[in-house]
């Protein structure tokens, strides 16, 4: 059970401070990740979506569709494809650090 609780912290880490290198690439402030609702907008920024998508995230099922789209737009923005931004969908623990410590520019 310890073991478990510390790789659940290390992955909370991981993904902090990836985000924190995303938002910095995107010439935005990194401390921004730690903010709740706040870090949405700028990811919303990052993606290059309008911010007013942050009440499509309340609406059920909806929310999903619009994340995935927000994600596609953080990918495509980083230079990476569709199947990059299926990649962050399903296991972002993995795509979010290798789009962060990686060589991705951000280009929007």
């Amino acid at each position: 059970m310890g073991i478990a609780i510390l790789l659940y912290f290390a992955i909370i880490i991981l993904m902090i401070a990836s985000i924190w290198i995303i938002f910095t690439k995107a010439g935005q402030p990194g401390w921004a990740c730690i903010i709740p609702i706040y870090n949405i907008i700028v990811m919303l920024r990052v993606a290059g979506k309008p911010w007013w998508w942050i009440f499509l995230f309340l609406i059920p099922i909806a929310n999903f569709i619009f994340m995935i789209l927000m994600y596609h737009g953080i990918s495509t923005n980083f230079g990476k494809g569709a199947g990059y931004t299926v990649g962050i969908i399903f296991l972002p623990f993995i795509f979010l650090p290798i789009l962060a410590f990686g060589d991705a520019k951000y280009k929007a």
